[in-house]
Formats: C-alpha cells, sequence, structure tokens
C-alpha cells in the first residue's frame, strides 16, 4: 500500500505542476499578442529610419566634419557589445540561444586581438554571460519591474553607449538580441549601430542623396546638420525595436515551452494512473489469494 500512496502523491503533484504551466502559458500567449504587435509596428520605421540615414550619411561618410556616430572614431579595435535577453526564463532555448551567440561572437573578436565591452539587457543574459566575461561588463540592465516596455528604457541605454562613445571608449558598437520571425521561431542576431553602416560613396559629393527607391532629396539645413540630430535619435530607435522583437520572441518562447510542459505533464499523468491502476489491481489479487489460501486450508 505504501507504493499506491507514494503514486497518489505523484499523480497530485503532477497535476499542480500542469495547472501551472496551462496558466503560465496562457498568459504568455496573452502577453505575446501584444508584444506581437507592437515589434510588428517598430519595425517599418526603424528600417525607414535606417536606410535614410544610410543614405543620406553617404554623402558626408568622407567628411572631416562627419558626426563620430555616423563613422566612428577610425579604429577598430575596441568592440561594445549590447546583448538583450529576457529578465526571466521557462522560455525554452530562448535566452540560452541568445547568450551563446554573444559569447561565441566575444570569443571570436579576442581571438583576432580585439578588447571586448559588453552592456547586459535583461538578467538571463547577466546571468550566463557573467561567469566567463564578468570582467567585460560595463553595465548590467534590468527591467523585470517595468510592466510594459516604453521608449523611455531604450534612450537610457542609448545615452550610457553616447557618453562612452564621447569619452572614446570604444570604437565600434553592436547590438545583439532574439529577432522575432514567428511564434515558434526567433533567430539570434547581431546590428552593427556605430559607426553607421553607409553605401559606398559614388564619387560625385555635390549630388543630392537618393533614397533606395530612386528619388533623389536635397537637404535643408545640410547632411551634417541633420545627422547630429538624427544618429541619436536612430541609436534610441534600434535599441527600442531590440528590445521589442526579444520581448515578443521571449513570450512566444515562454508559450511553446510551457504547452510542450503541460504536454508532457498529461502524458506523464497517463502513465502514472495505469502504474497505479496495475499496482492496485496487483495487491487486490493478492489480497484474494490469500484469502482463498487461508479458506482451502480449514
Amino acid at each position: 500500500m505504501a507504493n499506491l500512496k507514494a503514486l497518489r502523491a505523484r499523480i497530485a503533484s503532477v497535476k499542480s505542476t500542469r495547472k501551472i504551466t496551462q496558466a503560465m502559458k496562457m498568459v504568455a500567449a496573452a502577453k505575446l499578442r501584444r508584444a506581437q504587435q507592437q515589434a510588428e509596428a517598430a519595425r517599418p520605421y526603424a528600417e525607414r529610419m535606417e536606410r535614410m540615414l544610410a543614405s543620406l550619411g553617404g554623402a558626408v561618410a568622407g567628411s572631416p566634419d562627419a558626426p563620430r556616430m555616423l563613422v566612428g572614431s577610425g579604429r577598430d579595435q575596441v568592440h561594445l557589445l549590447i546583448v538583450v535577453t529576457g529578465e526571466r526564463g521557462l522560455a525554452g532555448a530562448f535566452n540560452t540561444n541568445a547568450g551563446r551567440f554573444a559569447r561565441n561572437r566575444i570569443r571570436e573578436l579576442e581571438a583576432k586581438g580585439k578588447t571586448v565591452k559588453v552592456i547586459t539587457v535583461g538578467r538571463k543574459g547577466a546571468t550566463y554571460l557573467r561567469r566567463d566575461f564578468g570582467s567585460r561588463f560595463v553595465e548590467e540592465v534590468s527591467y523585470a519591474q517595468v510592466k510594459r516596455l516604453s521608449f523611455e528604457q531604450a534612450d537610457a541605454v542609448a545615452a550610457k553607449v553616447t557618453a562612452m562613445l564621447e569619452a572614446g571608449e570604444f570604437d565600434v558598437c553592436s547590438l545583439i538580441y532574439n529577432r522575432f520571425h514567428s511564434v515558434i521561431s526567433q533567430i539570434p542576431a547581431e546590428q552593427q549601430l556605430i559607426p553607421a553602416k553607409v553605401p559606398a560613396p559614388s564619387g560625385d559629393e555635390a549630388a543630392p542623396a537618393a533614397s533606395s527607391d530612386g528619388a533623389l532629396y536635397e537637404f535643408e539645413p545640410g547632411e551634417e546638420a541633420l545627422l547630429e540630430q538624427l544618429l541619436p535619435k536612430n541609436l534610441s530607435i534600434q535599441v527600442y525595436r531590440a528590445l521589442l522583437e526579444s520581448a515578443a520572441g521571449f513570450y512566444g518562447a515562454q508559450m511553446n515551452a510551457m504547452d510542450n510542459a503541460t504536454r508532457n505533464a498529461g502524458d506523464m499523468i497517463n502513465k502514472l494512473t495505469l502504474s497505479y491502476n496495475r499496482t492496485r489491481q496487483a495487491n487486490i489479487t493478492t489480497e484474494l489469494i490469500e484469502i482463498i489460501s487461508g479458506a482451502s486450508a480449514v
């Protein structure tokens, strides 16, 4: 009977766990809808801003007065990586994939003799990288207490990066995050922020800037003045986009992980119930045999 008691306790425990995973799946699904809408709404603006600055910057990239955020320091020795991950776990391999991508990138840069500095956004990324690369950390940013991400959080990270750039603390800045592809697919990606990527110069510096669709634009004030205003804003926008993409990917990964956990719990309950019934039947059969044997002996 002790085995039956243990099986009943195990079945009750797994059922309680299944209720928790079902609730977490429903919460993640509800949050995913809003996060996905935000991420998809931010993409066109961020991509258009990036293309416009690339086209605009191509005309002034070779100028000695070009903004530092556009052309960088002119060196390629110190790399700053902004690693964006989730604040919580129970999301499958979501955080591990981004952390592994960042780890491999750090090792690749250091193998080339580069100096690497790291800013982590999200507690899981900091936890994953701290053991091997804690000495490279510049700052650990966490928004665990923030219910809904806003542009202010991204602007704060961008302000830190801008201050480091003005102080000459790095040469190249890149963003690493999980790009939201679909509910079941989040792809680790790297995006270079500083220096901004610009098309190769055409050789005609006097020509107006051309957009990706072939239209020609004349800017007033000049390109340098516009870039001084737009580049910091673009930095915040790209960080904000990464935060939204990461948030949508996290909830998608968590929903799938909790769905799998719920299914596994159901399978385990079925197996434990079958084992419980078999054990109980075996005990009943044993008791009947003992009674019949005793009656036959009398």
